[in-house]
């Protein structure tokens, strides 16, 4: 099955929707789409920085956070973390805005949950340069705590009542913009969302650049500088790159040979994967396989 860009979180508990993952350089637990992995959920999420220093990207825009800091993305929209310190490490709460409703049409859904939801806002970050920040990622620590400890008797109300909190304190404190340029920006990664989609579901065939504008009904060249303005590279380069992830997949996965896997990744040319592969990794996928065997044995 081909990876989507959207991701359906798979929650441990589908009575309890909220999940929280644990991500360093090399791994996720519970597994899910951790570091260097760009993607978008229905969800809501609030990444808290346990351990070094890294960079998250929202919608194009770089953001760096260091230990205890924290970083609130809506729902929908495209994010990836692109930086993260040697032994650093991140944790990611994931929930449905429904969680904040407390039940469907209610009052505090209509008021205080789909308004910022559905909003221009895209992300916000929480640095602890004020007091309700403070606050915020004390509740962030305490949540953490909540799901490395062993689930007790009535620890989903703990978590819930402890999420609507910090809500509160968050949605108490900031105002909503209504400037016309974001929605603009929503648009664009609307767009970008379908452009990216078409790639990771049509990698492994011979993609032009024409088709995936067409996707977005846009001309080569709006499509060209989409890319460029939120994920700094040119399409055909987001399309190597990805190729190169699947490469690595299969290298580390099965027992394919160098040539199937270029192949079935979409390189015509073994040549041009050996190249691509190494400018990406400074490392051959002979090496790469080799390197990574021995890594994990």
């Amino acid at each position: 099955m081909k990876k989507q860009l959207h991701e359906t979180i798979l929650y441990p508990d589908v009575s309890f929707p909220y999940i929280m993952y644990t991500h360093t350089i090399h791994a996720s637990s519970p597994e899910g789409r951790g570091f260097n992995d760009l993607h978008w959920h229905e969800e809501l999420q609030i990444t808290l920085v346990t351990k070094g220093k890294l960079v998250i990207q929202v919608n194009g825009i770089d953001h760096e956070l260091e230990t205890g800091q924290a970083i609130l993305i809506n729902k929908g929209v495209l994010h990836v973390t692109t930086h993260l310190t040697h032994n650093g490490q991140y944790v990611s709460f994931n929930f449905p805005e429904k969680l904040l409703a407390f039940y469907a049409d209610s009052a505090m859904e209509k008021n205080y949950v789909l308004p910022y939801t559905n909003s221009l806002l895209l992300s916000l970050v929480i640095k602890g340069d004020v007091e309700w920040q403070n606050q915020i990622l004390q509740m962030l620590w305490d949540m953490k705590q909540k799901f490395d400890m062993k689930k007790k008797w009535g620890w989903e109300y703990e978590v819930s009542i402890k999420t609507a909190q910090l809500w509160l304190v968050l949605i108490s404190n900031i105002s909503l913009s209504s400037e016309e340029a974001p929605k603009y920006m929503k648009l664009q990664q609307e767009r970008l969302q379908l452009m990216l989609s078409f790639i990771h579901q049509n990698y492994s065939d011979n993609i032009t650049l024409q088709e995936i504008a067409d996707i977005a009904h846009l001309s080569i060249s709006e499509c060209t500088r989409s890319f460029k303005r939120t994920i700094h590279m040119t399409p055909y380069d987001y399309l190597i790159k990805y190729r190169i992830k699947k490469s690595s997949e299969l290298l580390i996965s099965t027992d394919s040979t160098i040539t199937e896997i270029a192949h079935r990744v979409g390189f015509n040319h073994v040549n041009h994967f050996i190249q691509s592969f190494k400018r990406h990794h400074k490392k051959t996928p002979n090496e790469f396989r080799k390197f990574r065997n021995e890594f994990i044995n």
